[in-house]
């Protein structure tokens, strides 16, 4: 080619220099974070903050970053039968499903709490759930179930004094052998069938008892997560009625019980912890709580399940928020850094302000839970109405969010090697499990009806930021007008358990978070003139202050 036709290239140039893009967000502290750090203070947990900040570097490294993405990446694989055709029904995990399990045990996040005394524990393992579950949501299925277990299984003490003091260990150790030759077990449940779903009580799997006083059980359950566990309380129909029992993977002799694992659920998202159907063929159990009061006992659990769903997806939304936030402050477009565009700001600031409203509320409820196991009658009943309250809101919220953070990186969010598209396949997870929006709807009406104890506890909740702010005061008082019950009540439940979040989100941010961030809160999400999508703070907001309060 002559000279003069040669393609032009500037001396030095190349086409590999990477520019305008943000570092790696690895080497940092998760639980840097003024919201999570004031929550803990005011929920009565503050001597867990300096082991709070260890597992948030630890979530925040690179190491624990990779062991996220290989979970994912490599999915649990199902082996029903060994090579010489002996059925085995287990589960492979790759090995960085069990690094980050390890760590959730050791650090106390399943059911330790239970078996420490001091005030604000349920707090503190909160927080920490919150902090690691944010590097990876999928293993905190078990730590949550294995929680949850300990209060129900309380229904009958000789099962409790026999597997409770390894159910608080904080020591992971997998693999299914005899339960007491382990230093530390799992638990998970069995509710749903596929012919019921919610309506538990059209479950068709069946108990009988034996004369040694066991139980025998017939039936398939449709949605059993994490079947390498050790124990599972599952719902079944005895004479007496629905009820609910315990049933170990492995028995006290070492010989393997009937849990026919049929297959793994193919999920849209956490795919690094396995859903199966387990079949029960003459499988051995135990009675938990009273013959025919199944739900009453196994409700202990749920309620539990719940409180970790609300902490997940505000820690889900919370780490969306980081990665936003993160970006805009590196990323330059029109000649300035993204987060000095005013509508980036805007975004930014409205998405922080979501994730502040239900962190707090997180954290409120983990203490209420705290105090409640300690005997305060008043927090009980509190934590009964607004578990439901919170369960529907912070969840039903967390899909919006991880999408608006996500769409905050463009086209980069959009792609794996970000983590944003992991982030948002989990997001409507918690809004499903343990009762979709629907159920904790109509739960709450239940409350309302049965236990009218738990809406003066509410009452009392919210009054206590009564003249703080008049927009507050006309949004609660005109839901006073809709807890009203009347016929209609369930074809309203949705628009009533909605505004009854968002004031008591309102109550709690007037009377705990700077006067900036309870103005914006009331002003959008409780005043007349809302917007409808994120970035639609209005005129007048102290963007200043809000953006002061993301993830360091």
């Amino acid at each position: 080619m002559p000279a003069d036709q040669a393609p032009y290239s500037r001396p030095g140039s190349t086409t590999h220099e990477v520019t305008n893009q943000p570092p790696p967000l690895t080497g940092h502290d998760v639980a840097d974070d003024p919201v999570l750090i004031e929550g803990v203070r005011r929920e009565g947990a503050e001597w867990h903050l300096d082991a709070l900040h260890r597992l948030g570097r630890r979530a925040g490294s690179e190491e624990v970053q990779r062991w996220a993405d290989e979970a994912n990446r490599y999915e649990p694989v199902l082996r029903s039968h060994d090579r010489y055709g002996h059925r085995v029904d287990e589960v492979d995990f790759h090995p960085s499903y069990h690094a980050l399990l390890d760590v959730a045990i050791s650090e106390g996040l399943a059911g330790a709490a239970w078996a420490d005394e001091r005030p604000g524990a349920h707090v503190a393992r909160a927080a920490g759930f919150m902090v690691w579950s944010s590097a990876e949501a999928g293993h905190g299925c078990p730590v949550s179930m294995t929680y949850a277990v300990v209060p129900a299984l309380r229904h009958t003490p000789d099962l409790a004094k026999t597997y409770e003091p390894l159910l608080t260990s904080r020591v992971y150790d997998p693999g299914l052998r005899s339960p007491a030759g382990k230093r530390g077990l799992l638990a998970g449940m069995g509710m749903t069938e596929k012919q019921g779903g919610t309506d538990v009580r059209a479950n068709t799997t069946t108990a009988s008892e034996r004369p040694d006083g066991s139980w025998r059980l017939h039936g398939h359950k449709w949605f059993t997560s994490a079947p390498m566990n050790d124990l599972f309380l599952v719902l079944a129909q005895a004479p007496g009625g629905l009820s609910c029992f315990l049933v170990p993977r492995v028995l006290p002799d070492g010989s393997r019980n009937t849990f026919r694992i049929q297959r793994l659920k193919d999920k849209l998202g956490n795919r690094s912890n396995a859903s199966s159907e387990p079949e029960f063929d003459d499988t051995v159990a135990w009675l938990v709580g009273a013959e025919g009061k199944g739900v009453r006992t196994i409700i202990e659990m749920v309620t539990m399940t719940r409180l970790d769903c609300v902490l997940g997806s505000a820690a889900g939304t919370r780490a969306a928020l980081a990665q936003a936030a993160h970006h805009v402050r590196h990323r330059s477009v029109f000649g300035a850094k993204l987060i000095d565009q005013p509508l980036m700001r805007n975004v930014i600031a409205d998405l922080g302000l979501e994730s502040e409203a239900a962190t707090t509320l997180a954290l409120r409820l983990a203490g209420a839970a705290d105090r409640a196991r300690r005997g305060d009658a008043q927090e009980r009943a509190f934590l009964r109405l607004a578990t439901a309250v919170g369960k529907y809101w912070v969840c039903k919220r967390q899909p919006a969010a991880v999408a608006e953070a996500l769409e905050c990186l463009g086209g980069n969010g959009y792609d794996e090697a970000s983590g944003m598209p992991r982030l948002y396949r989990e997001a409507p997870l918690n809004g499903i499990w343990e009762g979709s929006g629907n159920v904790n709807a109509l739960d709450m009406l239940r409350a309302l009806t049965r236990e009218p104890e738990s809406l003066d506890a509410f009452r009392t909740e919210v009054e206590s930021a009564a003249g703080a702010d008049r927009r507050l005061d006309t949004a609660w008082r005109e839901l006073q007008a809709e807890l009203v019950l009347s016929e209609d009540a369930p074809l309203r439940a949705r628009r009533v358990i909605e505004r009854a979040a968002l004031v008591l989100q309102g109550s709690l941010l007037v009377r705990h978070a700077p006067a900036a961030v309870a103005d914006a809160f009331c002003a959008s999400r409780l005043a007349g003139d809302r917007g409808l999508a994120f970035g639609t703070l209005p005129p007048g907001t102290d963007f200043a202050a809000l953006l002061g309060r993301l993830p360091r």
